[in-house]
């Protein structure tokens, strides 16, 4: 009777994962899609293939009790560039009263100056990640994630980033 109820169970659980759709088990990953919105000449809409298209550097990002990942993307003042944001010289005055907030899938959020994430004067070295060690970033880490090189802790290195909002204090 018990190796009737076993073989019984086991054709069940069989048909079961044959019927089940290839992936079925895993969570549906989300499409990269990154959104830049607020005090910007255009708000931008922008997936992996548009990403791909940009400018492209490394990072390393060091996190508590894992070995340093080698991360690839974009950098944050070239996205924010696509969206009207402008960089370097004009970058004075007025313009030096605003920040970025980055928000993630989960309600994670951090600010950074604008003046920090001009690479010709505060020089943090932000790139929009979707790649690290190689890989594509999947699960609680991606598709994309903030990475800060400049950083000493990862805290503000937001993973499943998907809006950068700019706002101007002064206008």
């Amino acid at each position: 009777m018990l190796s009737n109820c076993f073989l019984d169970c086991s054709v069940l659980l069989l048909a079961a994962l044959l019927a089940a759709p290839a992936g079925a088990q895993n969570d549906p990953v989300p499409e990269a899609r990154l959104t830049v919105t607020g005090d910007t000449a255009t708000t931008l809409s922008l997936g992996a293939a548009d990403l791909a298209r940009m400018p492209r550097e490394t990072a390393a990002m060091e996190e508590p009790g894992r070995e340093s990942a080698k991360c690839e993307g974009v950098p944050v003042q070239a996205v924010l560039e696509k969206a009207g944001v402008r960089f370097g010289s004009p970058l004075r005055g007025k313009a030096l009263a605003g920040y970025v907030l980055a928000s993630a899938r989960d309600g994670y959020q951090v600010v950074f100056s604008l003046g920090e994430v001009d690479a010709g004067l505060g020089g943090a070295r932000i790139i929009v990640a979707d790649r690290c060690d190689g890989k594509p970033l999947a699960g609680d880490r991606g598709p994309l994630r903030l990475v800060v090189a400049t950083d000493k802790r990862p805290a503000r290195s937001v993973r499943m980033l998907e809006r950068l909002q700019v706002v101007q204090l002064r206008k």
